[in-house]
Order: structure tokens, then sequence, then C-alpha cells
């Protein structure tokens, strides 16, 4: 499948997911959100890839949504546009495999929105981040007031949008935004490290454990805990499971196959 606005390879289980349009800054237009649902709806149905690296690049991760787009449109272009953007992010959200964002020099509104689809956040030091959305008379539509602040909480989550403010990776770092600050030149060494880590453990205990953390954060905790009970014990019923503790046991690496 060709793409006009994202690249993607894979390679030994990892698949790289990289922003294609670089002279708007990977600007998040509905051509490049249609081509995102699609290389998802792809992704999820390909079982040789282990684990997702999404990147802009080493000059930008994604600078936000294309305003000479979006600044022509009226309520109902602005609701199909959105509506496209959320679509395309909760596959990202929702994929059953790990994805780790890479984000180099610059991740603002839907770009940022983006990253925190991802589970894993590693950034290149220097890196720009913010919803700016309310200094153009707008707010974030496609989970800055939702995800951002269940990942954040909502004092963290107000004072990023409500002022639109742009903060660095120190910041980003210290409220928990990213997970992990390295130098530019080894940003995508280190999302491969993650990455194949994450290829390594077992896929269908790996799947569970994001489903058990996903439901529960939009439920409450009695909810939570029932969830992740019901879903440890139904591992034991997974040849992984058996494997996982027959390695530990014998002293070696585990040889998981997914089932």
């Amino acid at each position: 499948m060709d793409f006009n606005t994202l690249l993607f390879e894979k390679n030994e289980g990892i698949g790289v997911l990289t922003l294609n349009r670089p002279k708007q800054l990977n600007a998040l237009n509905d051509e490049l959100l249609q081509e995102l649902s699609d290389i998802m709806d792809v992704i999820a149905a390909d079982k040789e890839v282990k684990a997702l690296i999404i990147t802009g690049g080493s000059k930008v991760f994604a600078a936000g949504g294309d305003i000479a787009f979006m600044s022509t449109a009226d309520f109902l272009s602005a609701e199909s546009f959105i509506t496209m953007c959320n679509q395309a992010f909760d596959k990202v959200a929702k994929l059953e495999i790990p994805v780790v964002a890479a984000i180099a020099k610059m991740a603002l509104g839907g770009g940022c929105e983006l990253s925190v689809c991802c589970d894993i956040r590693i950034a290149s030091e220097g890196t720009i981040f913010g919803q700016p959305e309310i200094n153009l008379g707008i707010i974030p539509g496609a989970g800055g007031t939702q995800r951002l602040q269940r990942l954040l909480g909502v004092g963290w989550g107000k004072y990023i949008t409500m002022l639109g403010e742009p903060f660095d990776t120190d910041t980003a770092f210290r409220i928990g935004l990213v997970n992990k600050v390295v130098p530019l030149d080894d940003l995508m060494t280190e999302a491969m490290r993650v990455a194949n880590a994450l290829a390594a453990k077992s896929p269908v205990a790996l799947t569970a454990l994001k489903k058990s953390i996903n439901y529960g954060v939009n439920v409450d905790l009695n909810s939570g805990l029932l969830y992740e009970q019901k879903t440890f014990a139904s591992l034991f019923a997974t040849e992984d499971q058996k494997e996982g503790m027959k390695a530990f046991l014998e002293k070696r690496k585990p040889v998981f196959k997914g089932c």
C-alpha cells in the first residue's frame, strides 16, 4: 500500500511509521489522517509486527493541525475533520501491540495529542511541546482535554491547555508527559531498544496488560480491579504463561509464542 504522507517499514517484528509532510512540519490534514487510519488497520492485521514506533523524523514530530487547511472550515467541515482525526487517533491508542513515540524538536497541538495516544514517549533534548489551540480561539479536539488530563492530571492539563504556552523537554519529563529524554542522535536508537524489549515479551500478556490499563483509567477502582483479577487468571490458560514460568525456573530466556 502506497501513501503520500506516511512512510512505513518493518524489520524483525518492529514497525516504524514516519509522518512525512516535511514542508508542512508534518501538520495534520485530512489526507494524512485518512492514511493514518488506513495504515493502523494494516498494522493491526499484521501478526509479524510486535511493536510500533511512530516518529516524524529528526526535524519535527508534528506541528499540529494544518492551520491553512482549517482556517476556512465551517461548523460541519470542522466536525468532519476532527471526527476523522479522532477515528485515526483512537486506532493508535487501541492498537493491541505497544506503541512508542519517538519525538524530535516539536510536538504541538495535534502532534502532542498524537504522542499521548502512544504507550511510551521518548523525546530528544530541546523538543518543544504544547497545546496552543486556545490562542487560535478554539480548544484541543483530539484528546487534549481528555487523554492529556488522564495522563497528567487535571491540574497540569488545565495549565497546559488554558495558557496555550509551549514548554520544553525538561518540563515534559518532570510532569510525566515523556518517559525519557535523550540526545537527538540517540532518539531512534533508544526507541528501537525499547521497541525490541517490548517485542520480546509475551504478546498475549502484553496485550492483556495494555487492555487492562486502558480499561482501568475509564472506570471506577473496583471495576478496574475486578477486570485486572479476571485478566490475571485468564493468562494461566495460555502457553506463554507456562513457558515464562518454566523458563524462569530453568534460568533461561523464555521463548514466547503469543498463545
